[in-house]
């Protein structure tokens, strides 16, 4: 179908179809180790909201899932499929299909390919004249930033792969961004048709049972969908949210729930879009354009963490205790330090007979709790200098074996009406997401990743200096002339917008 011409305005159709997945569709891999997904907590689903404006077509998905290239179970073929699929149906070309991965890690459909098609097509086939209107909720209740500055200088993150550095060594926490951009398409006859809402933060709270979920953004978009009505479609596009958790995302005490955050997101979000008000507008406006993204050397990384991971090795002491006598022996001199291995009186009669065999054994038992406790910290950045390393070596392999020394990357711009959008398939930082909102010519701009291909975590040029010392850093393939680039692009863009 050819994209025609027409005085009519700004047109918007919508759609949504089910992808979510079983256990048959669900891969071997960590992302997918907690999840059981024959337990269906809430449903995943592919939308597509379809717009056109004179000869301009654009279409923006939204899927439910964690990527849908490199990792996890969508194949690294289907952007590519997808858009020669809807290039000849409804005849949307290439570089005006834009698919936003949520980032949560549900399990979907093996077909999710033919469905996010569908979707496309049947959004293409319900346009409809629309108003547009612009809005900037606030949610600072449900997410937290994970990195974590240490008094060594160097940084770490709160991640279930591995345990947090002791509480003295922290002493601060990065930023976060409570700012909800928010897109609402109203049609001409009446009635919201869809709400496009953009937030950072990783959705992968999970679900009480441990079932597969779309997580607190699939929430969030139940509640302004029940709260709409009328058949309005909410879009979840993830903003900047490379590291930025759910909050208490390390609960032991409370099992994971990511129902609350989602619906706290969704309520914030309608809150602000129920006082948007909608005027025709123009212009609809896209621009695709490509970087060349510079690999890094691991290598000096992978030498220095080897390194290091020796000296630990090292570092570890012999003792005596093992794990059932250290615990009982800690309580006992955490609750009397001062006469930890018997009653006091029995101290005092020791005393008063001039012995000091029990003190002799207290000395002794403290420098053995002493020795077991620094063998548990080792232990800890052991494991997550395990962890870290392993990242690093599969980006170096990486890096090694397709020829070249840069990746090509796309960078695009949407903007409808006052809304200005810039897109990346990298998971991007908060403080960069906050500064391009910061420089853009665009009072309303907002910023996605994970969009259109993933290529893992894209940091700062400050952040890699820390490579090996938090995920962000290490699950990376780029060097620190990566952000110089992309910024420049971004900025371009917003302002040809």
């Amino acid at each position: 179908m050819e994209p025609t011409t027409d005085a009519q305005g700004l047109r918007a159709g919508t759609a949504r179809v089910d992808i979510t997945g079983g256990s048959t569709d669900q891969i071997d891999a960590p992302l997918y180790a907690a999840i059981d997904a024959d337990k269906g907590a809430d449903s995943l689903y592919v939308r597509a909201l379809v717009l056109r404006e004179g000869a301009t077509t654009v279409v923006l998905v939204t899927v439910d899932a964690v990527a849908i290239a490199n990792i996890g179970s969508i194949g690294n073929d289907f952007l590519d499929n997808v858009r020669a699929r809807v290039a000849q149906d409804p005849g949307i070309e290439a570089g005006h299909v834009i698919i936003n991965a949520s980032h949560c890690h549900g399990v979907v459909c093996a077909d999710v390919e033919t469905r996010t098609v569908l979707a496309v097509r049947e959004a293409a086939q319900n346009l409809t004249p629309v108003t547009v209107g612009v809005g900037r909720g606030h949610e600072d209740r449900i997410m937290e930033n994970r990195r974590m500055r240490l008094r060594s200088g160097r940084e770490a993150d709160v991640r279930r792969a591995y345990c947090l550095p002791s509480d003295e060594e922290v002493v601060s926490v990065g930023p976060v961004d409570p700012e909800i951009g928010i897109l609402r398409l109203d049609r001409i006859q009446g009635g919201t048709l869809a709400l496009v809402y953009n937030f950072a933060c990783h959705p992968i709270q999970g679900v009480p049972a441990g079932g597969n979920t779309a997580d607190l953004s699939g929430f969030a978009s139940q509640v302004i969908e029940h709260g709409f009505g009328d058949g309005a479609i909410a879009f979840f596009l993830q903003g900047c949210a490379a590291d930025i958790n759910p909050v208490r995302y390390r609960d032991v005490d409370n099992p994971p729930d990511a129902e609350p955050l989602g619906q706290r997101l969704g309520l914030s979000t309608l809150r602000t879009a129920r006082e948007i008000r909608c005027t025709e507008t123009n212009p609809l406006k896209v621009i695709r354009d490509f970087i060349a993204l510079p690999k890094a050397n691991l290598l000096p990384t992978i030498e220095s963490l080897e390194a290091e991971q020796s000296r630990l090795l090292q570092a570890l002491q012999p003792t005596s205790l093992n794990l059932k006598s250290f615990i009982p022996l800690l309580i006992k001199h955490r609750l009397s330090p001062e006469f930890p291995s018997y009653d006091a009186h029995t101290y005092l009669s020791e005393r008063r007979m001039g012995r000091e065999d029990l003190q002799h054994l207290d000395q002794n038992n403290r420098r053995l709790l002493d020795q077991y406790t620094d063998n548990i910290h080792i232990m800890e950045e052991l494991t997550r200098i395990s962890v870290n390393l392993g990242l690093l070596r599969m980006h170096q392999a990486r890096n090694a074996a397709p020829p070249g020394t840069t990746v090509e990357a796309e960078v695009t711009g949407l903007r409808i009406g006052p809304f200005a959008l810039v897109t990346f398939g990298g998971e991007l930082p908060v403080e960069m997401g906050l500064q391009l909102k910061r420089k853009s010519p665009h009072e309303a701009t907002f910023v996605a990743g994970v969009t259109n291909g993933y290529l893992y975590y894209t940091s700062t040029a400050d952040q890699l200096l820390n490579r090996g010392g938090a995920q962000e850093d290490s699950d990376c393939f780029v060097a620190s002339e990566w952000q110089q680039v992309f910024e420049d692009k971004a900025l371009d863009i917003l302002k040809r917008l």
